[in-house]
């Protein structure tokens, strides 16, 4: 079978580090509870989800590989979903809430965390295989260069814990970059303002992260710039002070 770059598929070949990612699941998965693996390639990680058989769901892109798995796990025929797990709609599996894995595809990395973060209401923990850049990204902290918007958000919806780096030589073929596991589980407080409206602040903030904030937030209508924040650039704020600046401007907004 030959793999597809466009598809971003690295398969993962050494099942000791297969069984390592499987055990950061929760080890009380509720009956009711749906587990979800994303890229399941040619079923590494799969030989060691199926304790979790009867709620097991495979979502797989590369109709080859469907096929393949269809042939290996026969009994999870019905459930080996053949489509882009962007166009998938968690609140659509008869299980809920759901519990993510996967040896991530690298070439959607970005659109699967904002994914995690549209529908984060119907995940227990999100754990996947990423690259070493893209994790540490994640899970930087407010003044280091990786800090960005991705930075923020995750943080402000998930804690998020990197766990182990992963050499090249465990994948057909190697990738070029290192890779890490990175384990997501949503915060129990609710952020009291509107997604929309955080994802919009810090978006602009970091459009513009050489500006200081009340620059860059110009076009934002505050009735006035929290004086705390005037002259501080993006990357110095944490996730608490940019849900803050949310709550000034929905306040706002609001009494118009």
């Amino acid at each position: 079978m030959k793999l597809k770059k466009n598809l971003g598929q690295h398969l993962l070949i050494q099942p000791k580090i297969a069984e390592r990612i499987v055990s950061l699941l929760n080890s009380d998965i509720r009956p009711h509870e749906a587990v979800l693996e994303i890229g399941p390639g040619k079923g590494a990680l799969t030989n060691f989800l199926l304790p979790y058989e009867d709620q097991l769901w495979l979502v797989e892109k590369d109709n080859e590989l469907v096929v393949y798995l269809q042939e290996k796990f026969p009994t999870l025929r019905a459930r080996i979903l053949a489509q882009d797990v962007l166009t998938l709609n968690l609140s659509t599996l008869p299980l809920q809430p759901v519990h993510i894995i996967g040896n991530m595809p690298y070439n959607i990395s970005g659109p699967l965390l904002f994914m995690a973060l549209e529908q984060r209401n119907y995940i227990v923990e999100w754990i996947g295989m990423l690259q070493k850049e893209v994790v540490e990204r994640v899970v930087a902290r407010p003044g280091n260069k990786p800090y960005g918007m991705l930075s923020v958000l995750i943080q402000a919806y998930f804690d998020a814990k990197k766990h182990f780096e992963i050499s090249r030589g465990a994948f057909i073929p190697p990738p070029e970059v290192t890779s890490s596991v990175l384990k997501l589980v949503p915060k129990q407080n609710k952020i009291p303002c509107s997604y929309d409206t955080l994802k919009k602040l810090i978006k602009a903030a970091f459009q513009q992260r050489r500006k200081k904030l009340s620059n860059a937030l110009s076009k934002f209508s505050f009735s006035s710039f929290p004086g705390k924040y005037e002259t501080k650039r993006a990357e110095e704020l944490s996730w608490e002070d940019f849900v803050e600046l949310a709550l000034h401007l929905e306040s706002y907004n609001s009494k118009e």
